[in-house]
C-alpha cells in the first residue's frame, strides 16, 4: 500500500541548496534569498489527487496536480521558467520529473517515520521536514 503523505511538516535542516541551485544557473541573489528560508511543507493527498504547498515567510509556492498525470507547472515564481512536470509513485517514494529548458530538475520525497525527506534530482541537495500534524 503506498504511503498517504497528508499532513503539516516543519523545516529541520538542509544541504547543498547552494550548490543545486547554482547548477541551475539560478543568480547569485535569489541563490542567497532561497537558502536563508526555512520552508514549511502542507501536503493534501486525496486518492490520485495532491497538492503540496511550501510555505515561506518571503512567498508561497503551491503545487496542485493528479498523479500519473503530466502539467504544464509554473516556476515564474521560483525561476521564472516553465516545463512540463509529472509526478509518480516509485515504490514508497514520490517521484517528480521536470522536463523543461533546465536539465536535471525534479525531486523525490518519501517518509521515514515522521519526518519527510525531499531530495533534489541526482541527490545534489537534501531537505528534511517534521511532522507536526
Amino acid at each position: 500500500m503506498l504511503p498517504n503523505l497528508s499532513g503539516y511538516y516543519r523545516f529541520v535542516s538542509q544541504e547543498n541548496m547552494d550548490n543545486y541551485l547554482r547548477a541551475l544557473d539560478i543568480n547569485v541573489v535569489l541563490r542567497k534569498v532561497v537558502c536563508l528560508l526555512k520552508p514549511d511543507k502542507e501536503i493534501i493527498h486525496t486518492g490520485d489527487h495532491m497538492v503540496i504547498r511550501t510555505i515561506t515567510s518571503l512567498r508561497d509556492y503551491v503545487m496542485d496536480f493528479d498523479l500519473g498525470v503530466q502539467f504544464e507547472e509554473d516556476l515564474g515564481p521560483v525561476d521564472g521558467r516553465k516545463c512540463q512536470t509529472t509526478v509518480f509513485w516509485e515504490g514508497d517514494q514520490l517521484v517528480c520529473e521536470q522536463i523543461g529548458e533546465k536539465r536535471n530538475r525534479g525531486w523525490r520525497h518519501w517518509l521515514e517515520g515522521d519526518r519527510l525527506h525531499l531530495v533534489r534530482k541526482d541527490e545534489v541537495c537534501v531537505q528534511v521536514f517534521q511532522k507536526v500534524k
